[in-house]
């Protein structure tokens, strides 16, 4: 995975927080359910466990795989809800009968909570993205990385009406050991990517679709974006690839937990 750069302030705008942006590298080129184990303890919760049912412990290894075996991919959107598009995301999906998971942050499940709900409504998952989307929360302290990963909880189980994420991603790809291990103890399996569209870029529609063609043999978990600034080219992007995809013989699943 890279982490992301270029295309993201606006999230600083949003929280009124200065992004600090590092390069991350975690090579993705095999299909896999699993990164290599986190040694040593779970960490302890800095804030009480959020409402909405009882929580089960899950694997803090990066999952990639998808649960409809070795032709499934999952598809994964981030940074939204947004109310200009994803609710054309949605719209492309229930036409094409996929369902997808959505990376959400907690500014915007707590600005856009009927969005969040009708994510739900239509069968796919959540995944818990940070409050702010701080790109840098890998190099904060373990206390910052709680409160942003714990937080977000709390704000979408609140935004979708007491449904728990189920993963974790961290913005840009910026995981540690200790976040890793806090969420799985919440719930939430750390979730990775293998093909990075780039879509956040606005690089055209035919680079994004490109971009799947070429890198699908990477793995099965395929990133894109429905928030962050004009995501048209996403829409135009997933209008092409999610038939493509099924001419190709691939089935669509959620990422393994």
């Amino acid at each position: 995975m890279a982490r992301h750069s270029g295309g993201r302030g606006w999230y600083g705008k949003v929280v009124g927080a200065a992004l600090g942006v590092t390069m991350l590298a975690v090579g993705a080129s095999v299909w896999t359910a699993q990164a290599d184990a986190v040694g040593g303890s779970a960490p302890k919760a800095s804030a009480s466990p959020a409402a909405g049912g009882a929580v089960r412990a899950v694997d803090a290894s990066i999952a990639h795989a998808s649960d409809a075996g070795a032709r499934g991919v999952n598809i994964t959107i981030d940074d939204g809800p947004d109310p200009a598009w994803t609710p054309q995301v949605l719209g492309l999906l229930a036409e094409y009968g996929v369902k997808a998971t959505f990376c959400v942050t907690g500014t915007q499940a707590a600005a856009h909570p009927d969005l969040v709900k009708d994510v739900v409504a239509a069968g796919h998952r959540l995944c818990d993205h940070s409050v702010s989307h701080d790109t840098g929360m890998d190099k904060k302290s373990e206390a910052y990385q709680s409160k942003e990963i714990l937080d977000a909880e709390e704000m979408i189980i609140k935004a979708s009406g007491g449904v728990r994420p189920m993963y974790y991603r961290a913005p840009g790809g910026a995981f540690t050991p200790y976040g890793r291990e806090l969420a799985a103890s919440h719930g939430m399996r750390p979730l990775g990517w293998n093909v990075d569209t780039k879509d956040f870029e606005r690089p055209g529609t035919d680079a994004i679709v490109g971009t799947v063609q070429r890198e699908l043999a990477n793995g099965p978990t395929l990133l894109f974006h429905d928030a962050g600034g004009d995501r048209s080219q996403t829409v135009e992007a997933l209008r092409r690839v999610l038939p493509w995809l099924a001419e190709q013989g691939y089935s669509f699943g959620f990422p393994v937990r």
